[in-house]
């Protein structure tokens, strides 16, 4: 748990300058110490290193296109349910290295789908609007340095990067740019339509679209915690504030409320994954942020990510560690904790879904009633959550047919909102897969 010391340092935390325009200095420039974050990262790094020795780390393998899941199997890839409509390798999306996160963008002029994925040197801009004949249009370099983690999120046809490279900051691209790009020898090289400079490094970044305010995490501002940037100009981003008081946030979502807790419909609210505990911050009012509940659970190794329901009565959350450190019987297998959240300031832990797979979960999200989860080794595992009290997988597709373990290898993330059905997938050794649901 993070320390009363720690907190007590932080009390003051916040709006650091006088001036019009609030800069994160002072006070604001601080750093969790005592983040479990501090211990991964060289775990997960010399995993890497010692695949990139072993000459397995980047898998090159060929592009591929339009592969129907057959007697569970799309060519080399175990399925369920689900078809491949396109596989581009990393050196196709411009990448000397490996993958990591993803996001995605839909044109509000032309209706095109759009992949962002993120790569250890780079970020990387597909049109997959014909997803089996997808075209990688533009390629942005990393800011600073190579990292293996790097995320994006989209708000007003831009997107914002962030990396855990040192002094990286946040990259802004205008992303209407991108059909005016026309690759020929490889994707178009682009730069930044602004920066963002209020932070060096950070692990994730999460954006509201509703309210114009993106969340940068896991920085080594705010303890850690929520840095606040008011991003409703998309190109001139403005530092608003901190949310410290519970440290270091690995991950969060954050929505205008309108679940069944009447007491807070319409607030700003985040549900923050905090390493240890899911803490709720109600966000609203940004120079009064504070905590609404935090809660923890039994085989808490690594409280990692989650995601919302629809009606915002229940959320899906992952341990990213518990496969490979816990101490409940079969520990080792995906498992998924369900929350109830009829009252905000008291959750109820509702149980779990346990996958038949051994693998550690990463990144959820959740579209109607289907839980699109990235469970690195296992690939692509799709939930059925429309009945609560029977959670249980309906469809899969497995990104990585050489790596069945517990280990941190395979899918790192997807993206299921796109209006045509489809969903992109990035693989960390391989590369970007769009699948979709078998007709």
């Amino acid at each position: 748990m993070k320390t009363i010391l720690v907190l007590a340092l932080l009390v003051a935390v916040a709006y650091c300058s006088t001036e019009s325009t609030k800069q994160c200095t002072g006070d604001c420039i601080q750093f969790d110490g005592l983040a479990r974050m501090n211990q991964v990262m060289p775990i997960k790094e010399l995993e890497r290193e010692v695949c990139v020795l072993e000459s397995r780390c980047p898998t090159k393998k060929e592009f591929l296109s339009d592969v129907p899941c057959v007697d569970g199997m799309a060519g080399e890839y175990p399925c369920n349910g689900m078809d491949l409509k396109s596989f581009i390798p990393l050196e196709d999306l411009g990448s000397s290295g490996e993958g990591n996160d993803i996001w995605g963008w839909t044109d509000p002029v032309t209706g095109g789908e759009w992949a962002i994925m993120c790569c250890t040197d780079g970020t990387s801009f597909v049109n997959v609007t014909n997803p089996v004949d997808p075209i990688v249009v533009a390629w942005l370099p990393t800011e600073t340095t190579n990292s293996i983690w790097r995320d994006v999120k989209v708000y007003k046809d831009h997107a914002y990067i962030v990396s855990e490279s040192m002094n990286h900051g946040m990259q802004i691209v205008d992303l209407r740019q991108l059909k005016f790009n026309v690759p020929t020898n490889g994707p178009v090289t682009i730069s930044n339509t602004a920066y963002y400079s209020e932070f060096g490094s950070s692990h994730n970044i999460v954006i509201n679209e509703e309210t114009g305010f993106a969340y940068s995490v896991g920085t080594k501002t705010c303890n850690a915690g929520l840095h606040v940037v008011d991003i409703s100009d998309p190109v001139n981003p403005t530092f608003v504030g901190c949310y410290a008081l519970d440290g270091y946030t690995h991950d969060a979502q954050c929505v205008v409320y309108n679940g069944p807790d009447a007491s807070y419909h319409d607030h700003e609210i985040c549900w923050c994954y905090n390493e240890d505990t899911v803490t709720v911050v109600d966000v609203t009012d940004k120079e009064n942020m504070y905590m609404l509940s935090k809660i923890d659970y039994a085989d808490n190794d690594y409280t990692h990510q989650g995601w919302l329901t629809k009606d915002q009565r229940y959320a899906f959350s992952n341990d990213e560690l518990d496969e490979s450190y816990g101490s409940l019987p079969g520990h080792e297998h995906t498992r998924t904790l369900i929350w109830d959240y009829e009252s905000l300031e008291n959750p109820v832990l509702l149980g779990a879904f346990h996958s038949e797979e051994e693998a550690i979960d990463h990144n959820l999200y959740i579209k109607g009633d289907l839980v699109y989860e990235s469970n690195y080794c296992a690939g692509l595992r799709v939930l059925d959550c429309s009945d609560i009290n029977d959670v249980h997988e309906v469809a899969y597709f497995d990104c990585d047919p050489d790596c069945s373990r517990v280990y941190f290898g395979g899918t790192w993330s997807n993206y299921p909102y796109f209006a045509s059905g489809n969903i992109i997938v990035s693989s960390i050794e391989r590369g970007l897969y769009v699948v979709a649901h078998s007709e």
